[in-house]
């Protein structure tokens, strides 16, 4: 597994010589989840994203105006939870100090998270419960990436990676940045089948096992090469 890790970073990220270890192909797996989640949350969760905050702002504009088919309540949770998540993040940082260790307590308890989503999800209907954890999440997920601080793998956010596709002479960007679409594409259509043909439970399931599959391995990763020093 390790091999094929540094292998998919190698091929990510030719031009670094390992200087970002196997987070590339993490932070890939993460986009794929991202698509997931914010698939349950537009397609379940009252017209809401979790992970995507530009759209919530547009969407509580929307809905203040007026519109019957947006909730301004599910925005504001949404956006309120994803900032309490970052925050949180950003407390967290400073107390741990390699990166990989970072990552993997960070993305671990993006885990716990959904899967405590997923388990009220099976025992209510609590949509607004559902809203916060899984924005909680994604909260504490960007707040990891942006102190990873991996070029062109954000997770969360495509707009800069489809200017930089476009505008950028084609090279090794331009490969992780067709990868990092193609990965939340691939996981909003996965989630969306999901989600409309088995329910919310069915989309979450996929998410907890691979955020879990994440965090174990950057751990495991985090670990050995502190043994290595």
């Amino acid at each position: 597994m390790n091999s094929l890790l540094d292998r998919a970073a190698a091929r990510l990220f030719p031009d670094t010589e390992g200087h970002h270890g196997v987070l590339p192909p993490l932070l890939v797996l993460l986009t794929f989840v991202t698509g997931l989640v914010d698939a349950v949350s537009y397609l379940g969760l009252d017209r809401v994203f979790v992970a995507n905050m530009t759209g919530n702002v547009v969407f509580l504009g929307f809905a203040l105006a007026g519109d019957v088919q947006l909730s301004a309540t599910a925005s504001l949770l949404a956006v309120g939870a994803f900032v309490a998540g970052a925050w949180a993040g950003g407390l967290i940082a400073p107390r741990v100090a390699r990166p990989l260790r970072l990552f993997a307590v960070l993305v671990a308890a993006h885990a716990v998270l959904t899967a405590a989503a997923l388990a009220i999800d099976l025992a209510a209907d609590a949509r607004h419960v559902l809203i916060v954890l899984l924005a909680l999440g994604m909260g504490l997920q960007n707040a990891v990436v942006g102190k990873v601080a991996v070029p062109d793998l954000t997770t969360t956010v495509l707009t800069r990676t489809l200017t930089g596709l476009a505008s950028d002479r084609p090279g090794p960007a331009s490969v992780r940045r067709f990868v990092s679409v193609a990965a939340m594409f691939t996981g909003a259509l996965a989630g969306g089948l999901l989600q409309l043909q088995h329910g919310t439970a069915a989309a979450l399931a996929p998410a907890i096992l691979l955020l879990a599959a994440v965090a174990l391995t950057a751990w495991l990763r985090g670990a050995a090469e502190l043994r290595a020093d």
